[in-house]
């Protein structure tokens, strides 16, 4: 369908807990559409519903080449002891920092057919499972970062040209 403006750090809709999809019908597809077309640009690992002005659950991934979306996504799962991680996010452009994230993570969710999808991984997909579920939820990385890095951080973005 389209590649969608991404929202910037300070649109209310990126601090929304996004509402459930009750409903697979033309809108949801062509959100599913979007997103698709959002996250196949260079440099984009996930792009969620959030990011381009939609409170609903839902997000797309591109990881490693392999892209795809989940509807209704859960965080159900996740292993090993939380790690200081480089990251970064599309709604947050030019800032970089480590958020403390798990190494493995598990989500679980619905397609456009209402079938259940599994997505488990390591490393960059465990990352943005959970960068991503965290935007469903209404937070951004940066509430991920340490207290004296996001205090930096902060002042990153008060004094970004976008901001």
């Amino acid at each position: 369908m389209a590649v969608r403006e991404i929202r910037l750090f300070g649109d209310p809709v990126l601090r929304t807990v996004c509402a459930e999809i009750v409903t697979i019908d033309d809108g949801v597809r062509a959100l599913v559409a979007d997103l698709v077309d959002s996250v196949e640009l260079p440099g984009r690992a996930g792009v969620a519903a959030p990011q381009i002005g939609v409170a609903l659950r839902a997000f797309s991934y591109n990881i490693d080449g392999d892209i795809g979306y989940v509807l209704n996504p859960v965080l159900v799962e996740v292993r090993g002891e939380p790690v200081p991680t480089g990251e970064g996010c599309l709604s947050v452009p030019g800032l970089w920092h480590d958020a403390l994230r798990h190494p493995w993570a598990r989500v679980e969710g619905i397609d456009l057919d209402g079938e259940p999808v599994v997505l488990e991984g390591e490393g960059l997909l465990a990352q943005a499972l959970q960068h991503e579920t965290d935007h469903l939820d209404g937070k951004v990385y940066l509430s991920r970062l340490a207290p004296e890095t996001r205090k930096a951080a902060m002042r990153e973005v008060r004094e970004s040209a976008w901001f």
